[in-house]
């Protein structure tokens, strides 16, 4: 990759030198940061600008953060652009710049009187190995990112709080699982404004981070919703969004059974206790979500129901696989009644079982395909549904209820 030097004749050789080593880092891919600071110029209540590299369909470029004392200003420039934008404020917007790369450490400062000063030094990280695996932790969510202070995650110099590691990595993760099913859909590259809604949101860690990823990162008209029954924490939500200045993202107070039904592309439902994820799934289907993602718990209905096959007794004899077995076959069936709806549906360990005992995933993107096809395949996984509740003597699902219920409204 080849970045173009702004070159200025005039320009004092400390400024010069930096913007070299700036457009060498991109070129070599050793970046990890740039902050600007110490701003003169007119925008009021700006205080600095954070550039950080990460990749927006399929093309490499900057991001640049704008950081106002109540609000942040995301924008994405490709490399070349960005290092013009970033010649153009130095020295005039901004006093003093301060590169971050694999090997060195670069602060480049202009005094009052026009005096550039350049200090180099070695960084902190340990290779460019290290450099490209933070990057690539930074590609999703970086812990610069206002929300998380707000929410507790990092500090007001945006470390992260040491009680919040396991919580940022599950934030992480979902957001990695978030980005492969949007690569995978029809959402991707349609032009249609994104609507999000997360049923059971708590204090919404994800849905923030969902929308802080779909915003700034992918450049998304994002529209996210969180429902959450609890009212102090939708106040809280609602106040937090406001004050971050996070337009497209609200909270409302319910549940998923009340919850007015209203069109969605991804639907979100984490830890939805027992037949609370059929629900969920349900209203995801009812209303066309191209993504759906669950992380069911409490499996009650389906246990109570099984009646033990003669050769699966000596090893269900034991409560605790008895347990499992009624989490699989529960979670399974769900992924199958997607399956016939036209959804691409997996089941898989969402995060580590030393962050969450909550660990499993069910994540189904909506396919396409003619429609002889996809009745063929519906049919054949009806007779898989059948069989399986035969087999354990399962009377009834709520999942397959609640799609029962639709097409005999839909025939009537």
């Amino acid at each position: 990759m080849q970045i173009e030097t702004p070159h200025d004749d005039a320009a004092p050789a400390q400024r010069a030198q930096f913007l070299t080593l700036l457009s060498r880092s991109l070129a070599s891919d050793t970046f990890a940061r740039l902050v600007l600071a110490r701003y003169r110029g007119t925008e009021p209540e700006l205080l600095r600008v954070i550039a950080r590299r990460l990749t927006v369909r399929g093309e490499p470029c900057l991001s640049f953060t704008y950081r106002y004392k109540t609000r942040d200003v995301t924008r994405n420039l490709p490399l070349a652009g960005a290092v013009a934008a970033i010649d153009r404020e130095l020295g005039t917007a901004f006093e003093n710049a301060h590169l971050l790369t694999a090997t060195q450490d670069i602060q480049l400062a202009v005094s009052r009187k026009g005096k550039y000063s350049l200090r180099i030094g070695r960084a902190e990280m340990v290779g460019t190995a290290a450099a490209g695996h933070d990057r690539e932790k930074q590609h999703h969510l970086s812990l610069d990112r206002p929300f998380l202070e707000a929410l507790g995650v990092t500090d007001e110099r945006q470390r992260l709080v040491p009680a919040m590691a396991r919580k940022w990595k599950q934030i992480n993760k979902f957001i990695e699982v978030l980005d492969h099913a949007y690569g995978e859909s029809a959402l991707k590259g349609n032009g249609q404004p994104l609507r999000v809604v997360d049923f059971g949101c708590g204090k919404a860690y994800l849905t923030f981070a969902v929308h802080d990823y779909l915003t700034n990162t992918l450049q998304l008209d994002a529209r996210v919703t969180g429902v959450e029954l609890r009212g102090d924490l939708v106040q809280f939500c609602n106040a937090a969004a406001a004050q971050l200045g996070m337009a497209g993202l609200s909270f409302e107070q319910g549940d998923i059974r009340s919850h007015a039904a209203t069109p969605m592309d991804v639907m979100i439902a984490l830890h939805a206790c027992d037949t609370a994820t059929d629900f969920a799934i349900h209203a995801g289907i009812r209303s066309g979500a191209s993504i759906i993602m669950c992380a069911p718990c409490c499996h009650k209905e389906i246990r109570p129901q099984m009646h033990t096959p003669p050769l699966l007794k000596p090893l269900l004899q034991h409560g605790i696989h008895l347990g499992q077995e009624a989490e699989m076959l529960t979670d399974g069936l769900r992924a199958l009644l997607l399956q016939s709806e036209g959804y691409d549906a997996k089941i898989f360990e969402f995060v580590s079982l030393e962050h969450t005992s909550k660990n499993k995933m069910i994540l189904a993107v909506k396919r396409g395909g003619p429609a002889g096809r996809e009745a063929a395949g519906r049919e054949a996984v009806q007779t898989q549904i059948r069989q399986l509740k035969d087999f354990y003597g399962i009377r009834e699902q709520s999942l397959e209820k609640l799609l029962l219920a639709d097409r005999e409204r839909t025939t009537a």
